[in-house]
C-alpha cells in the first residue's frame, strides 16, 4: 500500500521512469551480442584462418554494438537521474504538505527531528532505491536470463554449473534480509535521536555559551554519535556478508567453468572462441547477480525509510475538516466554552482543563491569568483548533469550531504565540504573514499599533531590513512587537495574545493595549499576561488554577472576591515599591 502510495509520486517524470529501463534493455540486447563476435574472431579469423580482413571486419560490428550499448547505456542513467530526482521531490512535497495538515498533537507524536530525518535521510534512501531499481533492477533480470540463454546455446552441460550457484545465493541473502531488517530500524531511531541533540543545541546556543555548557554538548553529541555508529556497524556487519558470498560463488563458477571448459577443448567437443564467449557469458551473468546482490542491500536499507515516509503519509491528522461546512464563515468574535475537558494524552483521568464554562461577547477585552502549569495557554489554543477538546465544546460566533472549515476559522483568529517565531526574509515579508497582499500603509499602520515603526526606521534598510533564521538580529521585545504587528495586520475577528508583551517596558505594553482598544474596536481581544497592569482595564478576567477556572470578573471584583488575584496583585505592587 505505501509502495502504492509512493510510486503515484512519479507524476510527470513517468516518461523518463519508463524510458530508463527500456534504454537499459536495449543496451543487454547490444551487450549479449559482443561475446558472440569474440568467438567468431578467435575461431574463423585467426584459427579458421580466414585472415585479417575478417578479424577487422568483424571487430568493426563489435566496437559499433559496444558504442550503441553505451549510447543506450548514457541514456539509460540520464532518464534515471531525471525519473530519480523528480520522484525524490514529489516524494517530499507529498511529506510536506502532509505535516501541514498535522495538529500539534500529531507533530508531538512524531517529534520534529524525528520529521526532518523523514524529509531528509529517508526520502534519500528511497530515491537511491527507486533510481536504482528502473537501472539496475530492469538490467540484472534481463542481462540473467540473456546470458544464460546464449550460454545454454553455447554448450548446456557446462550451464548447469549455475545450478548450484544460484539456489546458494538466494538462500544466503533471504537470511540476510529477514535478520537485517529490525537493524536498519535500530539505525534510525538513533538518526533521529541524533537529529534532536543537534537541533536542541542549536536552538539555544546561546543558553549553552551562556552558560558554559560547550563541552556537555559535546559529550552529548559524542554519545548520540557513538549511538548511531554502533547501530550503522550492527546493520552493517550482516549486510557486508553479502559481498563474501558473492565473491566465492563468483569465483567458484570462474573455476568450475575453466575446469570443466578444459576438458571439453580436450575432448573436442568445444572450441577455443567458444569457451572464451561463455567465460564472458559467466562473467556477464556473475555481474548481473552481483548487481541483484547490491539491489538487495538498498532495498533492505530502503524498507525501513519506506515504513517510517508510510507512517507519516498514513497518520490520520487529530483535526480535519470531515464535518465542517465549506460555506460557514465567522460572522462575529464570540466565544463560548460549553463545559470543556481537555486532555493531551486524550484519557479521562489525565484532565488538563477541566469543566470550563465561560461566554465572551463580540468586541469585549479579556485577561487571563494564572500561575505557571495553569492551562492558559492550552485553553486559547482550543479556540482556532490548534488541539481539539476531550469532551464539551468551543464555540466561535455561535458554531461549534468544528463546524467550521480549519482555514476559515483561523483566518478569523490572529494568535501571538508565547514563542515569537520569525521566519529569514525581511521584516515587510515577515509582517505581510499576516496578510499576503497588505499596501506599505497597511504594513505601517499595523507597526505603528504594535510600536514597531520607530525602531524599524533605525535600522538603516527600515522594513527592507534582513532578518535572520528565527529573528535573532532583533531582540526579545522587538521580536514580539514585530509578531503582535503581523497579527493585527489580519484585522481579525479574534485577536489572542498570549504573553506576548512579557519582554516589552510598561509604557509600551500600555501603548499597545491603548492601540487595540482604538484600531480592534470590535475585534474580540484575550490577552494572557503575568503582569497584572497588562489586563487591569479588560472587560473580564479569568483566573486560572490548575486547568480550571477559579474566578471570573472585573479588576475590582476580584480584588474583592479572589484571594489567587488579589495575592498576584499585591505581590507585584510590592515588587514596585
Amino acid at each position: 500500500m505505501v509502495i502504492r502510495k509512493l510510486l503515484s509520486c512519479v507524476g510527470k517524470y513517468k516518461a523518463a521512469a519508463i524510458l530508463a529501463p527500456i534504454t537499459i534493455i536495449l543496451e543487454v540486447i547490444l551487450e549479449t551480442q559482443i561475446p558472440l563476435y569474440i568467438s567468431d574472431i578467435v575461431d574463423t579469423g585467426i584459427n579458421g584462418g580466414a585472415g585479417i580482413a575478417y578479424v577487422l571486419e568483424v571487430g568493426g560490428k563489435m566496437i559499433l554494438m559496444a558504442v550503441l550499448s553505451m549510447t543506450c547505456g548514457i541514456l539509460s542513467a540520464k532518464f534515471a537521474a531525471v525519473a530519480g530526482t523528480g520522484f525524490a521531490y514529489n516524494v517530499r512535497n507529498e511529506i510536506f504538505n502532509k505535516i501541514q495538515d498535522f495538529s500539534f498533537a500529531n507533530i508531538d507524536h512524531f517529534s520534529t527531528p524525528s520529521l526532518i530525518t523523514r524529509l531528509t535521510t529517508d526520502v534519500n534512501m528511497v530515491q537511491m532505491a527507486f533510481t536504482s531499481c528502473i537501472r539496475m533492477l530492469v538490467r540484472a533480470p534481463v542481462m540473467l536470463v540473456m546470458a544464460t540463454w546464449m550460454a545454454v546455446r553455447i554448450n548446456a552441460q557446462l550451464s548447469l554449473v549455475f545450478l548450484v550457484a544460484i539456489p546458494l545465493l538466494g538462500v544466503s541473502l533471504a537470511l540476510i534480509s529477514k535478520n537485517a531488517m529490525p537493524r536498519f530500524s535500530a539505525m534510525f531511531k538513533k538518526y533521529d535521536a541524533l537529529n534532536a541533540s543537534i537541533q536542541e543545541t542549536l536552538i539555544a546556543i546561546r543558553v549553552v555559551k551562556a552558560f558554559v555548557r560547550g563541552e556537555h554538548e559535546i559529550e552529548k553529541f559524542e554519545v548520540s554519535a557513538t549511538d548511531v555508529q554502533n547501530a550503522q556497524k550492527r546493520a552493517e556487519k550482516l549486510i557486508i556478508l553479502n559481498g563474501p558470498i558473492m565473491q566465492f560463488a563468483m569465483y567458484g563458477c570462474m573455476i568450475a567453468v575453466s575446469w570443466f571448459g578444459g576438458i571439453h577443448i580436450l575432448e573436442g567437443t568445444m572450441t577455443t572462441g567458444l569457451l572464451m564467449s561463455f567465460i564472458s557469458y559467466i562473467t556477464q551473468i556473475l555481474s548481473s547477480l552481483m548487481m541483484v546482490s547490491f539491489m538487495f542491500v538498498m532495498i533492505v536499507m530502503a524498507r525501513t525509510s519506506i515504513q517510517r515516509i508510510g507512517e507519516v503519509l498514513y497518520e490520520v491528522p487529530d483535526i480535519n475538516d470531515d464535518h465542517a461546512s465549506a460555506a460557514l464563515q465567522v460572522e462575529d468574535g464570540s466565544i463560548e466554552f460549553d463545559h470543556v475537558n481537555f486532555s493531551y494524552a486524550k484519557k479521562e483521568d489525565n484532565l488538563t482543563l477541566e469543566n470550563i464554562s465561560f461566554r465572551i461577547n463580540p468586541g469585549e477585552t479579556i485577561g487571563i491569568i494564572g500561575g505557571t502549569g495553569s492551562a492558559k495557554s492550552t485553553l486559547v489554543q482550543l479556540i482556532p483548533r490548534l488541539y481539539d477538546v476531550y469532551a464539551g465544546a468551543v464555540k466561535v460566533g455561535g458554531h461549534d469550531v468544528r463546524e467550521y472549515k480549519i482555514e476559515n476559522l483561523r483566518e478569523a483568529v490572529a494568535m501571538v504565540l508565547q514563542v515569537n517565531n520569525l521566519f529569514a526574509g525581511t521584516i515587510r515579508e515577515n509582517i505581510c504573514w499576516g496578510k499576503a497582499d497588505a499596501t506599505d500603509e497597511e504594513v505601517e499602520a499595523a507597526c505603528r499599533a504594535a510600536q514597531a515603526h520607530d525602531f524599524i526606521m533605525s535600522f538603516p534598510d527600515g522594513y527592507e531590513t534582513e532578518l535572520e533564521q528565527g529573528g535573532v538580529n532583533v531582540s526579545g521585545g522587538q521580536k514580539q512587537r514585530l509578531c503582535i504587528a503581523r497579527a493585527l495586520i489580519k484585522k481579525p475577528k479574534i485577536i489572542i495574545l498570549d504573553d506576548s508583551t512579557s519582554a516589552v517596558d510598561v509604557a509600551t505594553d500600555a501603548k499597545i493595549r491603548q492601540q487595540l482598544r482604538q484600531n480592534l474596536k470590535d475585534t474580540t481581544t484575550i490577552i494572557i499576561a503575568q503582569r497584572v497592569t497588562s489586563i487591569a482595564d479588560a472587560d473580564k478576567i479569568i483566573v486560572m488554577n490548575d486547568g480550571r477556572i477559579d474566578a471570573i470578573g472585573t479588576h475590582e471584583e476580584l480584588m474583592k472576591t479572589n484571594r489567587i488575584y488579589r495575592e498576584v496583585y499585591e505581590s507585584q505592587q510590592k515588587g514596585v515599591a
